[in-house]
C-alpha cells in the first residue's frame, strides 16, 4: 500500500523520530526510579528538591555554550554523545544499586551529570529536526514529533513505576537499553552538515540582547514570566513519591501513573488545539487556563483519593497546554526572525527555572510545612500570580488575537 503522506517516506527524520521516543522515555522512567530511590534512601522532600535542582544548574551554566556547540559541529554526534552519557550514568546507577553503595550524593552527582547531558541534547534535538524534512512539510513534522513526546512522557512513568517492583536496579537497565535503542536509529539519520558561520561571537552580550528585547515588549515578558512563576510555585511533580507513598498509599505503580496523569491531560487537550483554533480572547483564556491549573493543584495537594487526585493533575497538564500553546504563539509572533534565537535562549532558561526549581521549590516548602501544605501553598500562589499578572500586565489580559 502506497503511503500517501509524505513525511513517511523521510527515512531520515522517521529514524530520528523513533530514536526520540526512546530518549524521552528513558528519562522519564529515570526520573521515576531517581524520585522513588532517593526518597527511599532518605525520606526528605528537601532532597527530592535538590534533585531537581541539580539538573537545573548545569543547564543554565552551559546556557551560552550549547547553542554554540549545536550551531558549529555536527548536530547529529552531538545528541549521539549526550545519548552516551546519560548511558553511562545510567550504568554507574545499576553497579551502585546492586553493590549496595549507592547513596544521597550519588543519586545528586548522577543528577548533575544528567542536566549536564540534556542540556546539551535538548537544543540540539530541536535544531536537528529542521534539516531532517524539506520545508514544506516542516510543520506536519513538528506536529507528528510533538506527538510522539507526549506518547512517551504518559508511558515512561507509568512503565517506570510498574518496572520499579523489581528493583531501582531494573529501571535503570531498562532505561540503558532504551539509550541504546536510540542510538542505534539516531546512527541512521543522515543529514548534510554545514557548520553554521555566526554573525555575531558567542556572548554574554547575546544573551543579554536577548533579555532586553523580552524586558522592551510587554506582552512577550507577560507571557514567559506568568508561566515561570505559576508553574515555579504550582508544580507538585518533586513531591509526587510523598503522595504515592505517604499520601496515597499506591507504592512504585502508582507513582509512574501519578506522573503520567499531566501528560495525558496534556495530549487530549493538544488534539483539541489542532482541530479548534485560539481566534478571540487570547489573553482572558491563557490567564483563566494559569487559573484552572491552580485550582487544580490545590485540590490535587488536598486530595486524599487516587482517582481524585489523578483527574486533577489531567485537568493540570491540559490546562497548562492551553497556557503553553497561547505563550509560545504569542512570543514566536511579536518576535522578529532576526531575534528569535536569543529570545528562545532566554524563554529555555525560563522553561528550566520554572520545571526544574519549581521542583526545588516544592522540595524546600515541603520540608517546611510538609507535603501538604508545599501543595496547598503553591496552588494558592499561583491563583495570586494570575490576580497580579493581570494588574500589571493589562494589555495582555485584554488580547483578543495572538496576532497583534
Amino acid at each position: 500500500m502506497q503511503l500517501k503522506n509524505p513525511l513517511f517516506r523521510q527515512h531520515a527524520f522517521l529514524s530520528f523520530w523513533v530514536s526520540r521516543i526512546f530518549t524521552t522515555m528513558a528519562n522519564q522512567m529515570l526520573m521515576v526510579g531517581v524520585g522513588w530511590q532517593m526518597y527511599d534512601l532518605t525520606h526528605s522532600a528537601w532532597d527530592l528538591g535538590l534533585v531537581g535542582l541539580a539538573q537545573f544548574l548545569p543547564a543554565l551554566a552551559l546556557t551560552l555554550v550549547v547553542g554554540h556547540v549545536a550551531d558549529r559541529f555536527d548536530r547529529r554526534r552531538v545528541l549521539g554523545l549526550c545519548l552516551v552519557a546519560q548511558a553511562l550514568v545510567v550504568l554507574a546507577m545499576v553497579w551502585g544499586t546492586l553493590s549496595g553503595w549507592i547513596s544521597r550524593e550519588h543519586i545528586l552527582l548522577a543528577s548533575v551529570a544528567l542536566g549536564a547531558a540534556k542540556a546539551f541534547q535538548m537544543p540540539t534535538q530541536q535544531a536537528l529536526a529542521p534539516l531532517l524534512v524539506p520545508a514544506e512539510i516542516l510543520p506536519r513534522a513538528l506536529a507528528f514529533n510533538s506527538a510522539g513526546a507526549q506518547f512517551a512522557i504518559i508511558a515512561g512513568p507509568a512503565a517506570g513505576g510498574f518496572v520499579y517492583v523489581a528493583g531501582a536496579e531494573t529501571v535503570y537497565g531498562l532505561c540503558g537499553l532504551l539509550f541504546l535503542a536510540a542510538l542505534i536509529f539516531l546512527a541512521r539519520v543522515r543529514y548534510d552538515h554545514a557548520p553554521a558561520v555566526s554573525r555575531q561571537p558567542v556572548s554574554w552580550d547575546s544573551l543579554f540582547a536577548g533579555i532586553r528585547f523580552i524586558w522592551q515588549r510587554k506582552p512577550v515578558l507577560g507571557a514567559i514570566s506568568l508561566d515561570l512563576f505559576a508553574v515555579l510555585l504550582g508544580g507538585a511533580t518533586a513531591l509526587l513519591p510523598i503522595y504515592a507513598r505517604d499520601i496515597l498509599h499506591t507504592g512504585p505503580w502508582g507513582l509512574g501513573i501519578l506522573r503520567a496523569a499531566p501528560a495525558v491531560g496534556a495530549f487530549a487537550m493538544s488534539i483539541w488545539l489542532t482541530h479548534h483554533s485560539i481566534e478571540r480572547g487570547a489573553g482572558k483564556l491563557m490567564f483563566g487556563s494559569v487559573a484552572v491549573y491552580g485550582l487544580a493543584t490545590l485540590v490535587f495537594g488536598l486530595s486524599t483519593s487516587f482517582l481524585l487526585s489523578l483527574s486533577m493533575l489531567a485537568i493540570s497538564g491540559a490546562a497548562d497546554m492551553i497556557s503553553v500553546v497561547i505563550r509560545q504563539s504569542l512570543v514566536q509572533l511579536e518576535t522578529p526572525d532576526e531575534m528569535r534565537g536569543r529570545v528562545s535562549a532566554v524563554n529555555s532558561i525560563f522553561i528550566g527555572a520554572s520545571n526544574q526549581l519549581g521542583e526545588f521549590e516544592s522540595g524546600a516548602t515541603a520540608a517546611a510545612f510538609g507535603a501538604v501544605g508545599s501543595v496547598v501553598v503553591g496552588g494558592l500562589g499561583t491563583l495570586a500570580i494570575v490576580g497580579l499578572w493581570i494588574k500589571l500586565f493589562p494589555q495582555l489580559a485584554k488580547r483578543e488575537r495572538l496576532q497583534a
